[in-house]
């Protein structure tokens, strides 16, 4: 290695390490492939992201991510919630039962909160979901020039009602001196 090339290759592996500790780190990311981004929760395993949706029970998958196709990737802070680093990806989704599948869904696994079925969890995932690898490709430290807000995507989840009209006189109530 010349001396000329070696400031790219320690960019590159900052950009590297600044892809992995964000991604490690962060609950969820904003996946994009053809459709709008969406939010999913995921796991960093053996250089690259993973997440199980697209089945009953589990997160909705980004519209357009495909086998072999790309993806683009933007990490939140924890702490923030602001755009630490965005990644494009190669998304590959794993063959059930293979040992790659296996060893992301013991991570997945782990990381699952409220599972209705935690005992027989991995067995519907393999019948009824998708487990995808996303792996790293091209990094983003640039911060965008608009804010890149977006209204949120319908979903069966929203649970939002009007509060009820007693809400306010039962929240603020005063307790009376005794």
């Amino acid at each position: 290695m010349t001396d000329a090339a070696a400031p790219y290759a320690a960019a590159d592996l900052l950009e590297r390490a600044l892809v992995e500790e964000a991604t490690k780190k962060s609950g969820l990311v904003w996946v994009r492939g053809d459709g709008p981004a969406r939010a999913v929760w995921h796991v960093w395993h053996d250089g690259a992201a993973h997440l199980v949706g697209g089945g009953p029970g589990e997160q909705p998958l980004p519209e357009g991510l495909a086998d072999g196709g790309r993806a683009e990737v933007t990490v939140r802070s924890k702490d923030k919630g602001g755009r630490i680093v965005a990644w494009s990806a190669a998304s590959r989704f794993l063959p059930p039962h293979s040992e790659e599948w296996e060893a992301a869904v013991a991570e997945l696994k782990g990381k699952r909160l409220n599972a209705p079925d935690a005992e027989s969890m991995t067995e519907r995932w393999a019948r009824e979901c998708t487990v995808v690898r996303l792996t790293p490709e091209t990094v983003s430290t640039a911060l965008p020039d608009t804010s890149l807000a977006a209204v949120p995507l319908p979903t069966g989840a929203t649970t939002r009602k009007p509060a009820p009209a007693a809400l306010p006189r039962l929240l603020l109530k005063r307790r009376g001196k005794r």
